[in-house]
């Protein structure tokens, strides 16, 4: 079995980094999901599909020996690196603002 180990990016509608700072490792599902004909509930053979796709751990060499102890195959996605780029309220009131410089000196 394969599962993927990844970091998890903030939602949209988040505004600060709360659940971003634990590892994921969620298993990639073997059989499709089809609607059952009785109820029309989405269901799938595959037992793993119980797991709700996800398990947290603090740090990646955690998942990574997990998911070596179990026998399954990972994958591992680094995560981005977040950019800042500094900005002050009073760059707003210039006359040419530095992110006009910056265009200016792309071009």
């Amino acid at each position: 079995m394969r599962v993927r180990i990844y970091k998890p990016t903030k939602s949209a509608a988040q505004a600060g980094r709360a659940k971003t700072h634990d590892w994921l490792l969620e298993p990639e599902l073997l059989t499709p999901r089809t609607p059952e004909p009785l109820m029309g509930w989405v269901s799938a053979s595959d037992t793993l599909s119980e797991l709700k796709g996800r398990l947290r751990f603090q740090t990646q060499d955690d998942a990574v020996a997990f998911a070596k102890r179990k026998g399954w195959e990972c994958v591992v996605e680094e995560p981005a690196e977040r950019r800042i780029t500094p900005r002050n309220y009073l760059d707003n009131f210039k006359i040419t603002r530095p992110q006009d410089e910056e265009r200016k000196q792309k071009a």
